[in-house]
């Protein structure tokens, strides 16, 4: 349970720093186009924060039939927010259950309909990863647009695993 709530932290902690950095962004740089898996940052997050919302409702039981973002309207603030507030939700979930809840298997359908069945300590470590990639796309995307605000000393941007354990130690 320790490893599973410790990177959970780190997704929040992660979150949190990348969140603080684009609030200081003009909101355009959202939305500039930008190959990658999904075309903006806005895009991106969104994204981000609509995996997780559906693994976190899979973990309580329920099951999403279209993307949560779909008709999401919001400015750069409500994006910000939202995505955010998601990650401490899920962190908040399992920080809440027993060691014995994470080896539990739960049984669910992806989006097309398709049965699969996993334990919630893999889902976990999926979301995690998953988290930590996007995010990693969303600085590239950053300074392929000129971004030179963001700050490059390590204790300042590192998003990286090992700073969240040194400052957390």
């Amino acid at each position: 349970m320790y490893s599973l709530t410790k990177h959970l932290g780190y997704t929040v902690w992660a979150t949190t720093k990348l969140s603080q950095i684009l609030e200081k962004a003009d909101e355009s740089l959202l939305k500039k186009e930008t190959p990658s898996s999904f075309n903006t940052i806005e895009k991106t997050i969104l994204h981000i924060w609509d995996a997780d919302l559906v693994w976190l409702k899979r973990l309580q039981g329920e099951s999403l039939l279209e993307w949560p973002s779909k008709d999401f309207k919001g400015d750069k603030g409500a994006l910000l927010a939202g995505w955010l507030q998601n990650t401490i939700d899920l962190n908040n979930h399992v920080a809440s259950k027993t060691p014995e809840y994470l080896q539990s298997q739960i049984n669910y359908k992806n989006m097309a309909g398709k049965p699969y069945s996993n334990t919630i300590e893999e889902i976990i470590y999926h979301v995690v990863n998953h988290g930590t990639f996007h995010r990693g796309q969303i600085v590239t995307m950053m300074r392929k647009h000129g971004w030179t605000e963001l700050p490059i000393n390590e204790e300042l941007t590192s998003t990286d695993l090992i700073t969240y354990l040194r400052e957390t130690k």
